[in-house]
């Protein structure tokens, strides 16, 4: 029998239980892994709350979009993988029904990545969805330059501190926000030129003091609502871009009157495109490679305590990654 984490209608992180099913075999084009570690996403918490912005089919709704482990068993058709081979999931669009918390999880073998071998399960499990993101966003959607100054908001959560990664790599100019006054200084660490706390700050006049007035080139929103007016003021006037790539916050956003770019970002848009992918992958492995890339991750739960990392992730204390290992 193989573990599996589900829930039977949405509500507090206490609907999240495990139960015991056979493992399933992997169809034509498919493979089965076996499963390491888990990222735990804000996806994740909308979905098991009932924020979805896509319908849930319960009861028994799996969990989970993101996955590392080792390959068990092949589908009909597979070439180019073995068994053992260590991998990562790109993609699980339709995580009520194939979600990753789990002990085996089957994948079409077009959705996988070889797991780079400097990394660790547990640091591969915080890989793939916060640094797809914030590549999807700030290189393929924003066109990210050497120089540009780009503002990010939700600094402190795993996108925000894969996003400043992925700018200092390219050498652009990351300025991180964060509610948190406690977290300037990791941010700082994590690569932030400067860091721009909400409550202590004014976000527009710190952002045009440290671009030298110009304001930022790019901005990188995860949080939505009342706010998304105020960070395109923050915006270079006429040639900036704001690219919102989440909605922690549940507000309404108004559309913002500045003349600035504003793209909104999936990023399925990108990991559902294997030709994307190819391009994530090679960026990201480089990285890991130079040093420039290291998955920040705050905290380790077990499959036992999937509970209790989902009450840590409502509690928004975290920095970087929670990780549920298998």
């Amino acid at each position: 029998m193989s573990r599996v984490v589900v829930f039977d209608q949405p509500g507090a992180p206490e609907v999240l239980h495990i139960v015991d099913e056979p493992p399933v075999h992997p169809g034509r084009g498919e493979v089965r892994i076996k499963v390491e570690a888990v990222g735990v996403n804000r996806l994740d918490q909308m979905m098991r709350s009932g924020l979805s912005p896509r319908p849930i089919r319960s009861p028994h709704a799996r969990i989970g979009i993101e996955a590392t482990g080792t390959i068990d068993a092949l589908g009909p058709g597979v070439h180019g993988w073995a068994t053992g081979d260590a991998v990562i999931v790109t993609a699980v669009p339709e995580m009520d029904l194939h979600g990753t918390y789990a002990e085996h999880i089957v994948a079409p073998a077009d959705r996988l990545v070889a797991r780079p071998a400097e990394l660790a399960p547990t640091s591969a499990g915080a890989l793939w969805v916060a640094y797809s993101t914030a590549y999807g966003a700030l290189v393929e959607k924003a066109a990210m330059k050497p120089g540009h100054h780009v503002l990010i908001t939700a600094a402190s959560s795993a996108v925000g501190s894969a996003a400043i990664q992925i700018a200092k790599q390219i050498g652009a100019i990351p300025i991180a926000v964060t509610r948190s006054a406690a977290k300037e200084r990791t941010l700082l660490e994590i690569g932030a030129e400067a860091v721009i706390v909400t409550g202590r700050d004014n976000v527009v006049e710190a952002t045009h003091r440290h671009t030298g007035g110009a304001g930022a080139d790019i901005v990188l929103d995860s949080v939505m609502g009342p706010g998304l007016a105020e960070l395109a003021e923050a915006a270079k006037q006429f040639t900036g871009t704001v690219v919102t790539a989440g909605w922690l916050d549940p507000r309404p956003a108004p559309y913002p009157a500045s003349p600035i770019t504003l793209i909104r970002y999936m990023s399925f848009e990108h990991t559902l495109d294997p030709a994307v992918v190819r391009r994530i992958d090679a960026f990201l492995k480089a990285g890991l490679r130079t040093g420039a890339l290291r998955p920040v991750i705050d905290s380790v739960f077990t499959l036992d305590d999937v509970v209790a990392a989902h009450r840590y992730l409502e509690e928004g204390r975290h920095t970087g990654k929670i990780v549920i290992t298998v």
